[in-house]
């Protein structure tokens, strides 16, 4: 994401993400060869959707989702590379990420990527439907709800048994991210949750706020069959009690 751009094709990188760790700027991801993804190789981009590796074999920060972005077919992510490279190129680099010093070693990602990185690729579920399927897949992978809509232990890793559960915004302040199990969404339908996907109405009258607005910006733009399979599969999450909120 570029800040203040108006064109979302021009993606050369440059926003804050601001996290308990300090603050991360996205990087360059146009086709450009030398500030951007010009120079890398297919299995460049592969390896760091999937791994977090750069082409140089340095960790990236988890702050860059690739937990959700592991569970992804090769081939999808194939051809999300494809498509970067048709996109103008733009010069610049991102600034390096505002973090502390006991941060800046990349050599301890590795360590947390032991822990919560499995390399598991989404595997659909034989007793559901292929709807279902298709939304899990998209939920907990290119989509990487969880990654906003759960809460996160000391290390900033997703809370496995909380997931989807809502909690504070991971950027800070006093924002919190909604439940979106059975236990925040009640009795909204799988009509109510495909219609948040594509317009960001809530049935109350209301509509989302903050970050989900553009995430809504960029779902809205799947098949309606996509946004409806997403809302089969989060209407189906069980109830999970999240943590309170202070």
């Amino acid at each position: 994401m570029t800040p203040q751009q108006e064109d979302r094709t021009r993606l050369g990188g440059g926003g804050a993400l601001k996290s308990p760790f300090g603050t991360f700027f996205a990087p360059n991801i146009s086709p450009h060869p030398g500030d951007g993804l010009g120079a890398w190789s297919e299995a460049d981009f592969v390896s760091a959707m999937r791994k977090g590796t750069s082409p140089r074999g340095t960790h990236y920060y988890p702050i860059f989702p690739y937990t959700s972005y592991q569970r992804m077919k090769v081939a999808d992510v194939r051809d999300l590379f494809a498509y970067l490279k048709t996109l103008p190129a733009v010069d610049g680099k991102a600034r390096d990420h505002d973090l502390p010093v006991h941060l800046r070693f990349r050599r301890i990602v590795g360590m947390w990527k032991l822990l919560f990185l499995d390399g598991r690729e989404f595997a659909a579920d034989a007793t559901r439907s292929e709807q279902w399927n298709r939304g899990a897949y998209l939920a907990n992978g290119p989509a990487h709800c969880a990654e906003c809509h759960s809460p996160r232990n000391v290390l900033g890793a997703i809370k496995s048994t909380r997931r989807f559960a809502g909690g504070p915004d991971p950027e800070g302040g006093e924002g919190w991210v909604p439940n979106i199990t059975q236990a925040g969404l009640g009795d909204y339908s799988e009509g109510d949750i495909a219609r948040i996907l594509e317009t960001g109405d809530l049935p109350n009258g209301d509509s989302v706020g903050g970050a989900m607005t553009k995430v809504v910006s960029n779902i809205s733009q799947l098949p309606s069959e996509d946004r409806a399979a997403i809302a089969v599969y989060i209407k189906s999450l069980s109830p999970v009690a999240g943590p309170k909120r202070e």
